[in-house]
């Protein structure tokens, strides 16, 4: 299990699904001068706990799951993230009615307030999480190291890094831009100078080739497939990229060659 595969959506999921939990435990609905029990108590509030509780924590471990399975795995004919949607939005819809059938002489309870905001939270972002770029980007970032380039040599210009050069020093002359694919320039004389920062791009391959996991498991996790743009997130020696599949997938893309780069 590869932390690194989940997503700042994924995130929101996990809060929403630990919310749900808090309010589980909280009074669905309240009387004046009653202590009414919270949902576990199914004899006082029926099917309030499997319908809502369970089903959106059923759902939230679905979406998570997926993205620690091979892409394309299916339970039932529906892949995981298929069915922590469907599951997330029936439990947002429950929550709804909770709020609407409110039984007389009661008022809205917190845990049902509660509820129904982590249920519409993990729903909006199980369905329509992948398609905001603020929710696509990796919950745990990848550190990036900075080495030391040879004494005299410029700043990084090879496959996937910025071309912008560098101000010329004493007896440095400035070295142009090295083409997509190419390698690291020397210039005489100059000194110590560290790697430029990787910048994220979208690129496209250009046949269809396997995307592994970070952790170096030989089973790929997922498929690159021609005409569909993904995004290089960092970069692992000269021709090896950390792609992030459409739905917030991260894995080692090994072959780089013949990449389009948008």
């Amino acid at each position: 299990m590869n932390i690194r595969s989940l997503t700042r959506g994924d995130g929101v999921v996990i809060g929403a699904a630990v919310l749900l939990f808090i309010a589980s435990f909280l009074d669905f609905y309240s009387i004046t001068g009653a202590d009414l029990p919270s949902a576990w108590d199914t004899d006082v509030y029926g099917l309030a706990l499997p319908t809502i509780f369970l089903t959106g924590f059923i759902a939230a471990g679905l979406l998570i799951a997926a993205r620690f399975q091979p892409e394309g795995r299916k339970l039932g004919g529906l892949t995981l993230t298929a069915w922590g949607t469907v599951l997330s939005v029936a439990a947002a819809w429950n929550a709804l009615w909770s709020l609407i059938t409110t039984p007389a002489r009661a008022d809205l309870g917190a845990g049902c307030l509660l509820a129904f905001l982590g249920t519409l939270v993990l729903a909006g972002v199980a369905v329509a999480g992948s398609k905001i770029p603020a929710l696509a980007g990796p919950l745990v970032p990848e550190p990036k190291p900075v080495t030391a380039q040879p004494y005299g040599a410029q700043p990084g210009t090879g496959y996937g890094y910025p071309g912008a050069q560098q101000p010329p020093g004493y007896g440095t002359t400035p070295q142009p831009d090295a083409p997509y694919g190419g390698t690291p320039q020397d210039s005489a004389g100059g000194g110590f100078q560290a790697a430029a920062e990787f910048t994220p791009f979208w690129f496209a391959v250009p046949v269809a080739r396997p995307l592994f996991a970070e952790d170096g498991s030989p089973n790929p996790i997922a498929e690159l497939a021609p005409g569909t743009w993904y995004l290089a997130v960092d970069q692992r020696g000269p021709s090896t990229l950390i792609a992030q599949t459409q739905d917030g997938r991260r894995g080692v893309l090994n072959d780089t060659a013949g990449i389009q780069r948008g």
